[in-house]
């Protein structure tokens, strides 16, 4: 009886002693690389206290980590072009001493994060490039045509990295799907003569939402446009569906829904914040409602075209853009728009995401939105504000001609001399669908 009164008190005491006290496993790492930062992920049994520090000669950062043990392996993390030249570990009395040996300098930053709907508990660590140490490419403007500017158009795959967004049937994953739309849609871009197209990821790591609305403004973007594939509880949500900034909050019970989805996206990887700490209180109010007003214009101009293509192939959401607060609409100076290409929860949008051919539909359907917008307001000094104020003529002996009232894309054809199967390709059309204001390429005969 003695001793099982002894075992009994025994067993009490371990139960009350803390979980933060318990040796804690490190059961996985994971590398995300992005051009400007390196992010390391420890998945771990339970959380921990650890300590960051840098020392010098050589250049190393070191991670100690109290009661905890290494479970994992640290090789075949793919950091050949990281910052990270060697991973090291050794035990430290009942903890753990993890080292990063250094090619170039860093400065680093860790934190912890806790259990989601994905992952348990996790230690971050990032690695963020001096800004000497990024490659930047040299912008060339256009030669000829008196030097005019590109318009550039800044476009965002959402999610990304340690963040797959939402994931649907069979895996499919947010973050892959938008990223696939995002690079046709740069391709695009890129091939027309007096547009540039500017990625806010160009593979698979994270960027905060802020970071990616400050990438758009350090590349002087004359547009931002964010794409995200959809998701709700009920997988019979369907439909497609554009976004801009609504500045009295979403206009419906799905807007708030989806805005507070997204914008949680940055528990993931800290906030950054908009400063306009030079103007006093009253101008800085007045210099942001000016700008806002002008950009929220021009993005619901862009956005209705964009929504007009779309509703050519796919089914909407919405019979009208929608408007809600996500973080990635509120650049004050840059007209914004987030395209949700449709619901990833939904079984059979989903299996249109994943094909190349509605990917290309969907990309197409943008760009031929932002390209009808600018050739109807091209931006200043820019080469379609030029190429529109000396005539329609463009390089090689095209033309460009504006839907009126009455036209059809086969009318179009014959009065212009073209083949009917040469004016789609021309302009990049799935099938004859035109609409009034449409602006098309009429390729020479």
């Amino acid at each position: 009886m003695k001793t099982l009164r002894l075992l009994s008190s025994l067993l009490l005491m371990l139960l009350l002693v803390p979980q933060a006290q318990a040796v804690q496993d490190i059961q996985n790492v994971r590398a995300w690389l992005a051009p400007d930062n390196t992010r390391l992920v420890f998945d771990l049994s339970g959380p921990v206290e650890h300590k960051l520090f840098t020392l010098s000669g050589p250049d190393r950062v070191v991670i100690d980590i109290d009661r905890a043990r290494l479970q994992a392996s640290l090789d075949g993390l793919g950091l050949e072009e990281s910052p990270v030249s060697q991973i090291r570990h050794s035990a430290r009395g009942d903890g753990l001493r993890i080292v990063l040996d250094l090619k170039s300098e860093v400065r680093p930053k860790s934190f912890d994060l806790k259990p989601n709907e994905q992952y348990g508990h996790r230690l971050v660590v990032d690695l963020a490039m001096r800004e000497e140490a990024v490659v930047t490419k040299t912008v060339v403007p256009v030669p000829g045509e008196e030097g005019k500017r590109d318009v550039v158009v800044v476009i965002d795959a959402g999610h990304g990295g340690e963040d797959p967004g939402a994931i649907g049937p069979g895996g499919v994953r947010e973050k892959d799907v938008v990223l696939k739309i995002a690079q046709e849609l740069k391709r695009l871009i890129d091939a027309e003569k007096g547009y540039r197209a500017v990625l806010t990821r160009t593979s698979d790591y994270y960027i905060s939402l802020r970071g990616r609305t400050g990438k758009a403004r350090k590349s002087n973007a004359d547009l931002f446009v964010s794409i995200h594939a959809d998701a709700f509880k009920d997988p019979r949500a369907r439909g497609a569906s554009v976004w801009v900034l609504s500045g009295r909050g979403a206009t419906s019970e799905m807007g708030r829904w989806l805005a507070q989805r997204e914008n949680s996206a940055d528990l993931i990887g800290g906030v950054g914040s908009l400063s306009l700490g030079d103007k006093d209180d009253v101008l800085a109010s007045v210099l942001l409602d000016m700008s806002m007003n002008a950009s929220r214009k021009d993005s619901h101009k862009v956005a209705s075209r964009i929504h007009a293509n779309m509703s050519s192939f796919a089914r909407m959401h919405k019979k009208h853009v929608e408007q809600a607060g996500f973080v990635v609409l509120k650049s004050p100076d840059i007209p914004s728009i987030l395209v949700e290409t449709g619901f990833i929860s939904n079984p059979e949008e989903a299996r249109k995401l994943k094909t190349a051919s509605y990917q290309r539909q969907m990309a197409q359907s943008i760009f031929r939105g932002i390209t009808g917008h600018f050739w109807e307001k091209p931006p200043t000094g820019t080469y379609i504000a030029w190429q529109k104020q000396s005539g329609n003529q463009l390089a090689g002996g095209e033309r460009l001609y504006k839907v009126v009232s009455g036209d059809t894309l086969s009318v179009i054809a014959q009065r212009n001399g073209v083949s009917l199967q040469r004016l789609r390709q021309a302009n990049q059309l799935s099938n004859d669908s035109i609409r009034i204001g449409q602006v098309l390429r009429i390729p020479t005969g």
